[in-house]
């Protein structure tokens, strides 16, 4: 099989089908939607308008990698906070999105407490937002999210494969500190930050320095998920290339 770029993977995404069988991606998410939204959720819901529901999964595709306000959220499909909260449980049930929750030690600072949201698969959630081609998805501004959303999801993905419970979360205080991920090893918080480009500068790894400060951990093993090739060490931070975020981080 092709080895993907980072680009073309995150415009095809990885369903099956799309590899077993000479598919063109973009057709197959829009019957793969329509057939879900069409057949499988009557089954689960009650949707009197399915455009609504259609508008709601954009909307929340619009949205991925970024906190849940399930108000706004409402709001901008027209619907109420119960409906919209509703069709998130249906969402993460038929396993279209995930959301990954705050952790909640204090250290000093309030914390914020809503979950973020990503969907499984970068592929569907970048046929949703209407990106055209990997080339229009290199210079989209979600193409962060959606790498973020990649990187998380086989992180989750390998967890539940080998039988165990999701031990991840992020982390956010409301002076704007963040990190993107944390796996919480009962003796020890793992900090994993997630950045998209291919190249890394200093600025790259202030998050997770800053939450080593917060955190009096010094010395804990962190880890940079990036958009490049080279597996490195910088400054006592693993650097790993997204290709092999889920054989390296040890969770």
């Amino acid at each position: 099989m092709k080895i993907l770029g980072l680009s073309d993977l995150l415009f095809k995404g990885l369903y099956p089908p799309l590899y077993d069988r000479k598919l063109v991606s973009p057709m197959w998410h829009s019957a793969y939607v329509s057939t879900y939204v069409e057949r499988d959720l009557r089954r689960m819901i009650n949707v009197k308008d399915l455009s609504v529901f259609q508008t709601f999964l954009r909307m929340c595709v619009a949205r991925v990698g970024q906190l849940l306000n399930l108000s706004s959220l409402a709001n901008d499909c027209g619907i109420t906070h119960n409906t919209a909260q509703n069709w998130i449980s249906v969402l993460e049930a038929s396993y279209i999105i995930f959301l990954l929750r705050p952790h909640f030690r204090n250290f000093g600072k309030r914390l914020v407490k809503s979950p973020k949201i990503y969907f499984y698969d970068p592929g569907l959630a970048a046929w949703l937002l209407n990106i055209q081609d990997p080339a229009h998805l290199a210079i989209h501004p979600q193409r962060g999210g959606l790498f973020e959303s990649l990187v998380v999801a086989e992180l989750l993905k390998n967890l539940y494969n080998r039988g165990l419970a999701s031990n991840l979360y992020f982390w956010r205080n409301n002076l704007g500190d963040e990190i993107d991920l944390l796996i919480d090893r009962g003796s020890e918080l793992i900090p994993v930050e997630i950045k998209s480009a291919e190249t890394l500068n200093p600025d790259s790894f202030r998050g997770i320095h800053k939450w080593k400060k917060i955190a009096d951990a010094g010395d804990s093993p962190a880890y940079l998920v990036y958009g490049g090739d080279r597996a490195l060490t910088i400054d006592g931070v693993s650097v790993v290339p997204w290709k092999m975020a889920a054989d390296r981080i040890g969770m």
